[in-house]
C-alpha cells in the first residue's frame, strides 16, 4: 500500500506540474499527444477531459503511473 497521503490536487494540476518539472512547453506535449496546443491547454485548465489514449501517452512520456497522473497516489512509480 501507498504510505503517502492521498493526493489532493486535480489531474489537470498534476499534468501541468509534470510538464513544468520536465521542462516541456504546452506545444511540445501537445505534439506528443497529436493534439493542438489549445486542446492541451484545455486539459491543463480543466476545460476539456483528457482522452484515455492521451493519458496513457502522458504516463509514458513522464515515466509515471496513470494512478499518479490521476492523483490516486503520490507515488509516481
Amino acid at each position: 500500500h501507498d504510505a503517502l497521503p492521498i493526493c489532493t490536487m486535480s489531474y489537470n494540476d498534476r499534468i501541468r506540474l509534470l510538464r513544468e518539472k520536465n521542462g516541456f512547453s504546452q506545444s511540445q506535449i501537445a505534439e506528443k499527444l497529436f493534439v493542438c496546443q489549445r486542446t492541451y491547454a484545455g486539459y491543463e485548465l480543466g476545460e476539456t477531459r483528457i482522452p484515455l489514449d492521451s493519458m496513457i501517452l502522458l504516463s509514458k512520456v513522464y515515466g509515471v503511473t496513470m494512478d499518479y497522473i490521476c492523483c490516486l497516489t503520490n507515488n509516481p512509480h
